[in-house]
């Protein structure tokens, strides 16, 4: 279903990669399994998480997205979306995508590895900055409180409801600004700089 949308809009000669932490609420946070499979919960120091393994395109559509354990990762977590990027292009991610292995992988599918190197490497990278598109996606899918704590022991369930979330940024992101957010926006700024407000126009009775 991202996939789709995204073929909407955006190129993909840039796409991006990167994961988040998503806080597990108490009554979801056991780590016993269920019908043979685990609840991809996993225990880290900021207590039990589930992390959000995302690819997006370079104006932040997601490409693919799945989640993992908490402790997983971001350079394992790659593993599975590597089939799912498009040759040719570049790619950008953080250093914990740096890794011999992948920038190897990324090279037989013709992709530029647009990630900086640990402390070792000492190696500049251009198309950094660019990578925020990921970040704001990531910032507005906690904006819902489903995802951003998970309650849901299913992990199933989890990752449909963040399709959900994801089709809904999509579908406004594309329609543009919300008018009743511009409207509340615009008495706020009037509000502030002492000005009347406007007045909704009244009816007369002819």
């Amino acid at each position: 279903m991202v996939a789709g949308l995204a073929a909407q809009h955006g190129e993909k000669r840039t796409v991006m990669i990167d994961a988040t932490y998503l806080k597990v609420h108490r009554t979801a946070s056991s780590l016993g399994a269920k019908k043979g499979g685990g609840r991809l919960i996993g225990r880290t120091k900021g207590g039990m998480n589930t992390k959000l393994h995302a690819v997006c395109d370079s104006l932040g559509r997601p490409l693919n997205l799945f989640v993992t354990a908490g402790q997983v990762g971001d350079c394992i977590g790659s593993r599975a979306l590597c089939g799912s990027l498009p040759d040719g292009g570049r790619l950008l991610g953080d250093r914990g995508y740096d890794a011999d292995w992948f920038r190897e992988a990324l090279k037989g599918k013709w992709i530029r590895a647009c990630i900086p190197g640990r402390k070792q490497r000492k190696t500049s990278v251009k198309y950094d900055k660019r990578r925020n598109r990921i970040e704001i996606l990531f910032g507005r899918l906690k904006d819902w409180r489903r995802i951003a704590t998970r309650y849901d022991r299913c992990p199933k369930v989890f990752l449909s409801a963040i399709a959900l979330a994801v089709n809904h940024a999509t579908q406004r992101k594309s329609m543009g600004p919300d008018p009743i957010a511009t409207r509340s926006a615009r008495r706020c700024l009037r509000r502030s700089r002492g000005l009347p407000l406007p007045r909704p126009p009244t009816e007369s009775c002819a």
